[in-house]
């Protein structure tokens, strides 16, 4: 790494990157699992309970990893972005967020969802207090991109569309996922010059 590292300025000046993962937690051959050993100085979410999601809970566990100094940056994936939607409704700490990247956003109204994604709706539609970025795949069996471009609307959120990148997961073929590590660090870029 070297000193013009984005992630790596970020985190120097005492400002934060938290992860978020989605249902079932990210394995450890999952981008956001490589992104946190690649930079230890990431701060990861953990959910008490990651194979039936509770949303009153899961926005308590993002809650509790947002620090009330410096800015934050939020990196969520999955039902981790949905988890963000409703915790930047919610919580006060929300001013100290910078920017969101958030990847393959589930739809939890899909009646192939499972039942505890029920409880995560509505869905949260109201526009985001930061700037974000949402990346969505034409073939997300997750979420349609119909589906996707309604929430970026709902939500303030610069869409980033992608083709036939499935889910964004290592079932998709993502364990790496250089084309999301550009993406956060145009993302920083743009909020350090703010």
């Amino acid at each position: 790494m070297t000193t013009t590292e984005p992630i790596t300025r970020w985190l120097e000046r005492g400002n934060h990157i938290v992860v978020a993962p989605g249902w079932r937690d990210s394995g450890e051959d999952h981008w956001q699992t490589r992104w946190c050993d690649e930079y230890p100085g990431l701060r990861r979410v953990q959910q008490r309970d990651w194979e039936n999601p509770q949303a009153a809970a899961w926005v308590k566990g993002l809650d509790q990893q947002i620090p009330d100094s410096g800015q934050t940056l939020l990196v969520a994936h999955s039902l981790g972005c949905i988890t963000v939607g409703h915790w930047a409704a919610l919580s006060s700490k929300a001013r100290h967020v910078a920017a969101a990247l958030l990847v393959a956003p589930a739809d939890v109204t899909r009646d192939e969802a499972p039942d505890s994604f029920r409880g995560f709706m509505p869905l949260p539609a109201r526009e985001l207090p930061f700037p974000s970025l949402l990346v969505a795949s034409d073939n997300d069996p997750s979420c349609s991109l119909d589906r996707a471009v309604a929430l970026s609307q709902a939500w303030g959120s610069e869409l980033v569309p992608l083709s036939g990148v499935g889910h964004i997961n290592v079932d998709s073929g993502h364990g790496e996922w250089p084309v999301g590590l550009k993406l956060l660090r145009q993302l920083l870029r743009k909020v350090s010059k703010a």
